[in-house]
């Protein structure tokens, strides 16, 4: 089985548009410091369920592709909300629910827990079916944006990487998923997805890589786009350490390399 590897060594990284070091308390300064248009703004699904959500808007002359941001375990943090604001900057629609709307504590969602346990507890006991219409509406709310075009992304990362892959399971409406080092969907639903599905994958990260190769295989086998990229020197959520202050440079590499893909095949769409 054929897996593709970014080459790491001889990167410079320097003077891009995606300045990677920040820190995360840095995120929410740099969020309140952007030029770009950020609302909170509340969906309804199906259910009558009412998911908050923070969307971002480009500052562009035509419809923008948009692109569904789905967060970590940590739930929505200020970190993802500033990668929708990236995403922005680049000229994308992006929007990054709330999946813990509420959830918490007197129906808040994730600000109201009391603690980074009670998030993540929180967020493993989401029923499957929930997350699916909320981000059936997620998707329905942007495509009926007047600023958006018919192209509509998904992407997440950790918990919402699996995410991503299984809702390019459930919806056929998506145009492509980014699943940045999060679970696969079951070999056997891997024909159910229609979307291709672009993989960002650190090296050491065998809890997540191990079912690479099958996924690959059971994709194959179904004419499914699946093209998995494993980036040399890093691990298990190398986007956000890679931004981070004290990022070393196999990270800070990693994160430059896995950013031009993902916007490269963004404007691809």
């Amino acid at each position: 089985m054929q897996i593709y590897h970014a080459i790491m060594l001889g990167i410079i990284v320097a003077g891009t548009l995606f300045a990677i070091n920040v820190s995360a308390d840095d995120a929410k300064t740099e969020l309140e410091k952007s030029p770009r248009h950020g609302e909170w703004v509340k969906v309804t699904t199906a259910d009558k369920r009412v998911v908050n959500a923070f969307v971002v808007y480009p500052e562009v002359k035509e419809p923008a592709t948009s692109i569904i941001v789905i967060h970590e375990i940590f739930g929505l943090t200020d970190w993802i909300r500033l990668v929708a604001d990236r995403l922005a900057a680049e000229g994308f629609v992006a929007i990054c629910p709330d999946l813990l709307s509420g959830m918490g504590p007197d129906g808040g969602g994730t600000e109201s827990f009391g603690s980074g346990d009670d998030v993540r507890r929180a967020i493993r006991e989401l029923p499957a079916a929930q997350v699916a219409s909320d981000l059936d509406a997620i998707q329905k709310y942007v495509r009926e944006l007047p600023s958006t075009n018919e192209k509509v992304g998904v992407s997440g990362f950790c918990w919402g990487g699996g995410q991503t892959f299984s809702y390019a399971a459930h919806s056929d409406t998506i145009a492509a998923g980014f699943v940045f080092y999060g679970r696969a969907v079951p070999a056997e639903d891997v024909p159910k997805i229609s979307a291709p599905i672009y993989g960002f994958y650190g090296e050491s990260d065998n809890r997540i890589n191990a079912t690479i190769d099958t996924t690959k295989a059971a994709a194959d086998a179904a004419n499914v786009t699946y093209e998995p990229v494993i980036y040399k020197g890093v691990g298990h959520a190398f986007l956000r350490r890679g931004m981070a202050e004290d990022a070393n440079d196999a990270q800070k590499a990693a994160t430059k390399a896995a950013w031009d893909r993902w916007v490269s095949l963004l404007h691809g769409l």
